[in-house]
């Protein structure tokens, strides 16, 4: 079943319709590639790009997730004319997926903005299982309106 397959069709308090949501059990997993299921490399030395080997706990937590359904995009800072190599080392690893974005900003600091849901889980070295934890996070001052 393909991502669009899954979408649930939304229709707003006027009748138009709205951007479709995912059901409430299917994840949309945004993952990075280098320093998360592989190592650290650099745009600037793409020959290591074919050269690296997954994490192992990358590989077994990505198949799993995949086959429960939920749908895996790659968000990496690679460029355009690095597509190839990626798309290559994805296949030589037989690691499933079903997107793949290129030119992330570098340099981290992410500041996500969007009008749905979104979930951040900071990589820190190996793929475990997911918990929830609260955290402090910023959101848009609801009081605050503009004239």
């Amino acid at each position: 079943m393909s991502s669009k397959e899954k979408l649930n069709t939304l229709i707003g308090a006027d009748g138009q319709t709205l951007s479709p949501t995912l059901p409430e059990n299917i994840k949309n997993y945004l993952i990075d590639i280098d320093g998360t299921i592989t190592e650290d490399v650099p745009n600037e030395e793409p020959e290591r790009m074919l050269t690296c080997l997954p994490f192992p706990d990358a590989l077994e937590v990505l198949e799993k997730w995949y086959l429960e359904g939920h749908i895996i995009t790659f968000f990496t800072s690679r460029t355009e004319e690095q597509r190839e190599y990626t798309e290559r080392w994805l296949k030589m690893h037989n690691i499933k997926y079903h997107a793949l974005l290129m030119n992330k900003p570098r340099g981290g600091n992410y500041h996500w903005i969007d009008n749905h849901m979104v979930k951040a889980t900071r990589f820190r070295g190996k793929f475990t299982p997911l918990v929830k934890t609260e955290k402090e996070i910023e959101v848009f001052n609801d009081d605050f309106i503009s004239e």
